[in-house]
């Protein structure tokens, strides 16, 4: 793939596929078997922001940190009584992870967000349908500003310059 500036993505998932990252220190981002393709597209050094589902939050961001690889051993629990292994896998390293106390929601974000003015304003969730898609880099700002703000414990890398 041809040089290009760092990607932002947002990867929605589940609490408890957030917590199940969370436990592992948010070293491995993996996505669902039908997204081989946008995996093909992610690099090491994109950032990954983790959407949680349900509760609509914001909850970590993680560094791409290596190469793709295809990995089976299950790690997240997806949904119940569907199994998924999150095939396409990533080395990461956490910049930023708040506590479940101090996730940011998505709500308070949804009308500033670039991405989001693609739907109605009454149906902003639907931006977040589907497990993965990159913003912009004024959207990932945004966000990661709310989210340091949050933060009370700073269990972050420094900010970029």
């Amino acid at each position: 793939m041809a040089d290009r500036a760092p990607q932002t993505w947002v990867l929605t998932g589940s609490l408890d596929n957030f917590r199940a990252s969370g436990e592992r220190g948010f070293d491995t981002v993996g996505l669902k078997e039908g997204r081989r393709r946008l995996a093909e597209q992610i690099e090491a050094g994109d950032r990954v922001v983790f959407y949680v589902t349900g509760v609509q939050t914001f909850g970590a961001i993680a560094r791409i940190a290596g190469e793709l690889y295809e990995e089976r051993t299950p790690i997240w629990p997806g949904k119940p009584g569907k199994r998924e292994d999150y095939p396409w896998r990533f080395p990461a390293e956490p910049e930023l992870v708040l506590d479940e106390d101090e996730l940011v929601p998505a709500a308070d974000l949804a009308r500033e967000l670039e991405h989001v003015r693609k739907w109605p304003a009454e149906h902003w969730r639907l931006a977040f349908q589907g497990q993965l898609r990159p913003i912009s880099d004024s959207d990932a700002e945004l966000i990661e500003g709310r989210m340091r703000a949050r933060s009370r414990t700073r269990r972050e890398t420094p900010a970029r310059a």
